[in-house]
């Protein structure tokens, strides 16, 4: 394993995409620097190091710089082959679990941060397609204790915000994604994940998170309909 000076993570605190990378990183025992960001007032060594989207996360390892979350996590997974793998061995499956990680991102995420930051018509368009998504992932996790199976995998850790992240974005949205009883499997999913010892001792503060996205939430519902394209 690689020196602990020679592993760099930029982050940001209440960020889903570099917590996820954290997570990896701990559950390969990978010691790293850890570079607290503000997003909203870029540091030089960001802009440096991801001129391409200026955006964390960012993991430097032997001065080589890797960027966007699931790129690195994948790069973890090579780099530091000792268990815990993250990706199936299998190459079908291993296909799937990356089809499901953006299908997360791109339907389900973004209509759920969406709903908890719009208003009217947009919000309840919004809710709807992000139940509907969600209802996709239940079919996805039923039957299994993680998605990787009986271990905490890629896409455990890919969808892992789902356990925590859309908590406080209903809370702040005044919204409902998650129901227990409409969602069973991933309602317990998520307590499973919560309850790895990884996991739980690696989460951002919930009284930190929630007037962050309240902010946010303020801002985006102030901009013009259909402000996110989904």
């Amino acid at each position: 394993m690689a020196s602990d000076d020679t592993v760099k993570l930029l982050g940001f605190l209440v960020s889903p995409y570099s917590r996820r990378v954290e997570w990896a990183l701990k559950l390969k025992g990978v010691d790293y620097e850890y570079v607290e960001e503000d997003i909203f007032n870029k540091s030089s060594l960001l802009l440096e190091l991801n001129p391409v989207h200026k955006k964390i996360p960012v993991l430097v390892h032997h001065q080589k710089v890797i960027s966007e979350s699931y790129v690195i996590l994948e790069y973890i997974d090579e780099t530091w082959k000792q268990s815990p793998l993250l990706l199936p061995q299998d190459p079908h499956e291993r296909a799937k679990a990356r089809f499901w990680a953006r299908f997360g991102e791109e339907k389900l995420l973004l209509a759920s941060a969406g709903a908890m930051c719009s208003l009217g018509e947009e919000k309840e368009r919004l809710l709807k397609l992000a139940i509907e998504a969600m209802e996709k992932i239940e079919e996805e996790i039923k039957g299994k204790e993680f998605f990787g199976g009986e271990s905490i995998g890629y896409l455990d850790i890919a969808l892992g915000w789902i356990s925590y992240w859309l908590p406080v974005w209903e809370e702040v949205g005044s919204i409902q994604i998650l129901d227990p009883l409409t969602f069973p499997a991933t309602t317990s999913w998520a307590k499973n994940f919560l309850n790895h010892p990884i996991i739980k001792d690696n989460l951002p503060p919930r009284q930190k998170m929630i007037p962050y996205f309240h902010e946010r939430s303020k801002f985006f519902s102030s901009l013009p309909p259909g402000w996110i394209k989904i």
